[in-house]
């Protein structure tokens, strides 16, 4: 099963907090985990945010990019294509959403994937309405 994490919610993957052992849950699940090329920057600036806040050490910084850039060599991870493009505009049209969690679904859907996991109530809604099958953490 293709599942597919939002920002909001596969960050949850490497800093504990409400919904951390759903997204694991749904990584033991996948047999294919799906990201947007965007994810990458949006976790390591959530990283890098709290590395400023002194929430994590710079040992602890450095471990979770690791395991950040170790999972995403096998994940499948999408281009910003101008199908995406396409979907995120018309989820844009469609939804109150912010430009990158449109760009999300816009991934998810040209990934085809069979799950879409996400924090965001608002992306949840929007993703349902492209035809996702949709998860909250």
């Amino acid at each position: 099963m293709r599942v597919f994490f939002d920002t909001s919610a596969f960050v949850k993957r490497y800093v504990s907090e409400a919904g951390t052992d759903a997204v694991l849950e749904w990584c033991d699940r996948a047999t294919e985990i799906g990201l947007s090329g965007i994810a990458l920057p949006e976790i390591i600036s959530a990283f890098c945010r709290l590395h400023r806040e002194a929430r994590i050490s710079d040992t602890q910084y450095r471990q979770l990019k690791s395991l950040l850039l170790a999972d995403i060599e096998d994940a499948a991870v999408c281009d910003l294509t101008p199908a995406v493009l396409g979907q995120a505009v018309a989820s844009l049209e469609t939804n109150v959403l912010r430009g990158m969690d449109a760009i999300h679904i816009g991934s998810a859907v040209a990934l085809q994937s069979d799950v879409f996991v996400s924090a965001d109530a608002r992306q949840r809604e929007a993703a349902a309405r492209a035809g996702l099958r949709v998860e909250a953490v």
